[in-house]
């Protein structure tokens, strides 16, 4: 590792328990959205990395969404907070296991306001009820439909089902968002030569409506942003 790389991983480990010691303290889901977008403008101002929104008209402001994202990077959920600040959507990120118990993230992750997804649980009656609950709160849910990130080199990996059915459970309209730019090699680029001014574009997609069953949701995300099929 570079001596830059040692600098950034320090300090970004302090800034992730510094925010999670906080969130910790902080029961108003509100305030933890509000902490959440705080740490992430704090982080990527370090990284020298900007967010900019295409497609941001299409959308008035406020209301309760399923937020559907890609996935290559784990600056991806700070992307999406800051891209979405100035539209009133605030809410709650599904968060699988593995993150819960990550040293460097584990902190901030469990007293962030999300839901737990364990894939190895016997049943996932505790996760639709903590979603609802969510939703029943004016929350929206914020999740990768991918389920991971994807380390190929296709833009997009295979959805999983679960993001379809808790957009009907919950009768949330999906939102579609698409981070255009390869975020993951943003961050080597900010990590590696410590590059001023660099950016990731974000796109907003046309709703889907929850009812429409007619295609898979990954056939209608790239559809939405004109991603072909490999």
């Amino acid at each position: 590792m570079t001596l830059n790389q040692i600098k950034t991983a320090i300090y970004a480990l302090f800034l992730t328990n510094k925010y999670g010691l906080i969130l910790r303290r902080t029961p108003d889901a509100d305030e933890k959205s509000r902490l959440r977008l705080e740490y992430a403008e704090n982080l990527m101002s370090r990284l020298n990395i900007t967010v900019e929104v295409e497609g941001a008209e299409k959308l008035s402001k406020g209301g309760q969404y399923l937020v559907a994202s890609n996935h290559r990077s784990i600056i991806d959920p700070l992307i999406i907070e800051i891209a979405l600040q100035h539209m009133g959507i605030h809410g709650s990120w599904i968060s699988k296991k593995e993150l819960y118990n990550s040293f460097f993230f584990g902190m901030f992750t469990r007293n962030a306001g999300t839901i737990l997804l364990d894939r190895d649980a016997k049943t996932m009656s505790s996760f639709f009820k903590d979603v609802k609950a969510s939703v029943a709160n004016g929350h929206s849910i914020f999740v990768f439909p991918e389920g991971t990130r994807n380390k190929t080199d296709q833009p997009l990996a295979e959805f999983k089902e679960g993001s379809q059915i808790i957009a009907m459970k919950n009768r949330l309209p999906i939102l579609p968002v698409y981070i255009k730019t390869n975020a993951n090699e943003v961050l080597m680029e900010s990590l590696k030569n410590k590059t001023k001014d660099l950016k990731v574009v974000i796109e907003i997609g046309d709703l889907i409506d929850y009812k429409d069953r007619s295609k898979p949701l990954e056939e209608a995300y790239r559809q939405r942003f004109g991603i072909a099929q490999s």
